[in-house]
């Protein structure tokens, strides 16, 4: 059979630039065309990266759906299904609502596909497709592949050198789509053995774990550490607060490359963190942590969501103090979304606060419910001025490092990606984003 796997256009938030679109290819579908039979003939189609053709016929149709990507989605969907194709949606949005979904599409693969993938594709070749597919057990990861790269082209992307070491988060905070009900797999790691082959693999110095929390397991964790050191490697990932009590492991992750880390704080009220279920952050080892990293040479992602119930106007002004009193050299700022399916949406909808149902809004960067303590305008417009004062000349230069190691990268990301990114990204668009990737490893760390 020929099967067509389709990344939709997503929503383009007003503080990003075209980067954001194209920084890594999207690597659920490349591991769906990995573990795809040879029999089959696999083609992916990410419109992220330029116009894709509708006009085609394969036999089946894959699409990956985010709440904000969903719209163009069942377009997409339905353009094919006119015609008699049959189309499957996958993806953590069509999994939470999975219901919604089958109003657009003929069949729904519900969390992680690859024990029944291959269920899937021979009952369709039978003409027996189900409308719900869903592993009972959690994937063993022994058994997943190393993805194969062949099947997208490199040259469009910032970067490719992204890996998952494991799947899941241990935490389930309410606004998470981990708190959806469809999430029921624990937390684990892929073997250890598994992920440096994938790493060697890369042909490249500089790694992206995409994990959701890179300390999830933290045994697992100093295994990894313990077997990357000294082999040249730098590397960045998303760890959750509470790495502050694992202060020896901040020292490891230092001496074995790692270059920065993406932390979310979320927010620097007490309150608004119970009101998450973020349990395991606490305030007041904010300022210690990001000491300690910035002592090591490592940059801080600082992500921060706004518009909790305990956040009134004043958060932002607040919060903005703290971002550059400890010169956080990166910052991503979130308005708190509901997203469908997540304990937070339940709440919000009980409580009859949603008041725009637009998906293509629901990119954390729209105020779609009404807040408690401040007003829609009051919390759009301190969205977006919190990244216009954060990426300010005077604030660029107030957060400059006092880490010599850490520079150059910081000025590379505060400008070429954010101050000029529309510029930078641009350029890009002629074939030159996986050059601006490798120049920008080139100038910050001097590797390929």
């Amino acid at each position: 059979m020929k099967i067509k796997l389709i990344s939709p256009r997503m929503s383009q938030r007003p503080t990003d630039s075209y980067f954001k679109r194209v920084l890594s290819p999207p690597l659920s579908l490349v591991m769906l065309a990995t573990i795809t039979p040879k029999k089959h003939s696999v083609y992916i189609a990410d419109e992220n990266t330029g116009k894709i053709n509708l006009d085609d016929s394969p036999n089946l149709v894959g699409v990956t759906v985010n709440v904000d990507t969903s719209l163009r989605a069942f377009e997409i969907a339905n353009v094919y299904r006119k015609r008699g194709i049959k189309v499957v949606f996958g993806g953590i949005h069509a999994s939470a609502n999975h219901e919604q979904m089958l109003n657009h599409c003929d069949a729904v693969v519900i969390g992680e596909a690859e024990p029944i993938w291959e269920t899937l594709l021979q009952d369709l070749e039978k003409g027996s497709l189900k409308t719900v597919y869903q592993c009972c057990n959690a994937p063993d990861l022994n058994n997943v592949p190393i993805p194969d790269w062949s099947f997208i082209d490199q040259k469009k992307y910032v970067y490719n050198n992204v890996v998952v070491a494991s799947r899941g988060c241990p935490f389930k905070c309410h606004f998470c789509y981990n708190s959806s009900k469809y999430v029921s797999n624990p937390f684990r790691n892929r073997p250890l053995e598994n992920v440096l082959e994938e790493i060697k693999s890369l042909k490249t110095k500089q790694i992206l774990f995409i994990d959701d929390n890179f300390i999830g397991n933290i045994e697992w964790t100093k295994k990894f550490i313990s077997a990357i050191k000294g082999r040249g490697f730098l590397w960045h990932a998303a760890v959750s607060a509470d790495i502050y009590q694992h202060k020896d492991l901040i020292e490891d992750f230092a001496s074995s490359g790692c270059k920065s880390l993406f932390i979310g704080f979320e927010s620097i009220n007490p309150k608004s963190l119970d009101f998450a279920g973020k349990k395991q952050n606490k305030t007041e080892d904010y300022t210690g942590l990001i000491n300690l990293l910035h002592s090591k040479g490592i940059m801080v992602n600082a992500s921060l969501v706004f518009g909790f119930d305990n956040d009134s106007p004043e958060v932002f002004k607040n919060t903005l103090k703290w971002l550059v009193k400890n010169k956080i050299e990166t910052m991503t700022a979130h308005i708190l979304t509901p997203y469908p399916g997540t304990k937070f949406y339940s709440q919000l909808e009980s409580e009859d606060r949603i008041i725009d149902r637009d998906a293509s809004k629901y990119n954390t960067s729209s105020v779609v419910f009404s807040p408690s303590k401040m007003s829609v305008t009051d919390l759009q417009k301190g969205y977006i001025d919190m990244y216009n004062n954060f990426y300010s000349w005077k604030n660029i230069i107030r957060r400059f490092p006092d880490n010599k190691k850490i520079v150059l990268p910081y000025l590379l990301f505060n400008l070429g990606y954010r101050k000029f990114g529309r510029v930078t990204s641009f350029i890009g668009k002629f074939g030159l984003m996986h050059t601006i990737g490798k120049v920008a490893r080139r100038i910050s760390y001097g590797i390929e």
